[in-house]
C-alpha cells in the first residue's frame, strides 16, 4: 500500500480542543445563517410545484430548454428526460417541474403558459400566423372544420365535424404520441378526405412539441417528502449505531453517530451560507456522506481495538494517537482521490449537479476530519471521565495486572519502608 507518511507521530488527542473549537465555529456560522434566513432553502421537490409533461418531435436540447425557461423567470425549474427505450436511447419526452405559484387552476394555467412561451421561443412553429396543430383541441378543430365545411355537408355538419375532429386528435395523441410531423399521415384516419387534408394544411402549422399533461404537486406533498427525508436519515443513523455498538462498544457507536450528525449539520450550514437549495438529490448526497464518514470512522475504531490489546501499558489517548497515525496514509489516499473526483464533478458537472456535488465536496472534507477530530476524541473523553484513561486496557485484565504489581512491590519492599 502507498504510504504518504513514514511512521508519523502526531498528537491528535492533544489537539482535540482545537478540533472542537473549529467545529463549534463552523456550526455556529452555518446555523446562524439558517436562523437569520428563516430556515433552509428548499428546492421545488419539497416546496411543491407544477409538472408539465412535454413531447417533442425530435430529442430536445436540455440546455436550450433551460435557457428558454430562465428567460421566463423559471430558471429554478427541474428538467427530467423520460425514456422508454434502453440504455443510451435519447428521449423525445421531458418532464418540466416548475416552482409552485398560485393554487389550483390558476397555477396550472400560469405554469402551462410560461412553459409554452419558453418552448415556443426555441421550438415554435415557423409560420407564426397559423395556430399549432399539435396544440389544437377537439372543440377548436371542430369549429375550424365546420367553418370551412370541406365535406360540403348540408345536414348535421356540426356533429359530423365534431366526430371527425375527435378521430383526428385521437390519431395524433395515441398513434403519434401527441406530436404530428407530417399532415399527410392524417390520410390514414377514416373520414379525412383530400379536401379535409387541404383545409388542415391551409389553416394550421406543425409545431415541434406538444404539452401532454399538466398537474400540480401541492406543498402538502412537499412537506411529506421533507419528513420522509428526515426519517430516512435518522433510520440510517440508528442502524449504524446498533451495528457499531454490537461490533465495538456502545460508546463507540454513540461517538460515531454524533460525528455523523456533526458532518450533516455543518454541510447544511454551508448550504445556507452559500444559498444552495435542498433537493432530493442533495438528500441522496447527504446519505452518501453518512455512509462515507461512518466507514472512515470504523477503520480508525478497528485499529484502536487492535492496538488496545497490543499496547496495554500505554494510555488510551496514546493508543488512539498511534491508531490514527497508522491509518493516516490510507485516509489521505482514499479521501483525497474521492475528493478530487467530486471536485471535478462540482466544477464541470453543470448546474443540474451543482448542489449534489457541493454536498459531497463539503461532506468528504468534513467527514474525514470528524473521524479523527470528533469521533476519536469523544471516545477518549469518555474513557477519561470513567477514570480508565491511565492504561489502554480498561478491562479486568488491566486492573488485575496493576493490583498484582502493587502486591509484588509491597512484598519486596524493606520492612522499614512499608
Amino acid at each position: 500500500m502507498i504510504e504518504f507518511f513514514k511512521e508519523p507521530n502526531i498528537d491528535w488527542m492533544g489537539k482535540a480542543k482545537y478540533f472542537y473549537a473549529l467545529s463549534a465555529i463552523l456550526l455556529l456560522a452555518g446555523w446562524a445563517s439558517v436562523f437569520l434566513n428563516h430556515g433552509l432553502r428548499y428546492g421545488i421537490d419539497f416546496k411543491g410545484g407544477t409538472n408539465v409533461d412535454v413531447r417533442f418531435a425530435q430529442p430536445p436540447n436540455i440546455d436550450e430548454i433551460r435557457k428558454g425557461l430562465t428567460v421566463q423567470g423559471l430558471g429554478n425549474s427541474e428538467i427530467q428526460s423520460i425514456s422508454n427505450g434502453g440504455l443510451g436511447t435519447k428521449s423525445n419526452e421531458v418532464l418540466i417541474f416548475v416552482e409552485q405559484k398560485g393554487q389550483g387552476d390558476e397555477a396550472l394555467d400560469t405554469a402551462r403558459s410560461q412553459v409554452i412561451t419558453a418552448l415556443n421561443s426555441i421550438y415554435g412553429v415557423k409560420d407564426s400566423s397559423k395556430p399549432d396543430f399539435n396544440a389544437a383541441t377537439p372543440s377548436s378543430l371542430a369549429a375550424l372544420l365546420n367553418a370551412n365545411d370541406p365535406l360540403h355537408l348540408s345536414t348535421n355538419a356540426g356533429d359530423r365535424y365534431q366526430q371527425l375532429a375527435k378521430k383526428i386528435l385521437v390519431y395524433r395523441d395515441d398513434t403519434k404520441g401527441g406530436v404530428l410531423t407530417n399532415f399527410d399521415e392524417l390520410s390514414r384516419v377514416d373520414g379525412v378526405t383530400p379536401t379535409v387534408l387541404s383545409t388542415l394544411k391551409s389553416n394550421y402549422a406543425l409545431g415541434n412539441f406538444a404539452v401532454r399533461n399538466v398537474e400540480v404537486v401541492g406543498p402538502k406533498v412537499g412537506g411529506e417528502l421533507r419528513r420522509q427525508a428526515i426519517f430516512v436519515t435518522l433510520y440510517a443513523l440508528a442502524g449504524m449505531l446498533v451495528y457499531i455498538a454490537f461490533r465495538f462498544e456502545w460508546v463507540y457507536g454513540a461517538a460515531a453517530v454524533l460525528a455523523v450528525f456533526h458532518d450533516v449539520l455543518i454541510t447544511l450550514g454551508f448550504f445556507s451560507l452559500l444559498h444552495y437549495e435542498i433537493s432530493l438529490t442533495v438528500i441522496a448526497a447527504l446519505l452518501t456522506l453518512v455512509g462515507y464518514s461512518m466507514n472512515d470512522t470504523i477503520v480508525i475504531f478497528d485499529r484502536i481495538r487492535e492496538n488496545n490489546r497490543l499496547l496495554r501499558r500505554e494510555s488510551f489517548a496514546d493508543v488512539v494517537n498511534k491508531s490514527i497515525n497508522q491509518t493516516l496514509s490510507r485516509t489521505i489516499l482514499t479521501s483525497g482521490l474521492t475528493f478530487l473526483t467530486v471536485l471535478v464533478l462540482f466544477l464541470m458537472g453543470g448546474q443540474v449537479l451543482r448542489a449534489f456535488s457541493f454536498a459531497l465536496v463539503v461532506g468528504i472534507v468534513v467527514g474525514t476530519y470528524s473521524s479523527f477530530g470528533i469521533a476519536a476524541p469523544l471516545v477518549v473523553a469518555w474513557n477519561r471521565w470513567r477514570g480508565q484513561g491511565a492504561v489502554a486496557g480498561p478491562g479486568p485484565a488491566a486492573g488485575n495486572k496493576t493490583r498484582s504489581s502493587e502486591s509484588v512491590s509491597a512484598r519486596l519492599a524493606p520492612a522499614g519502608r512499608r
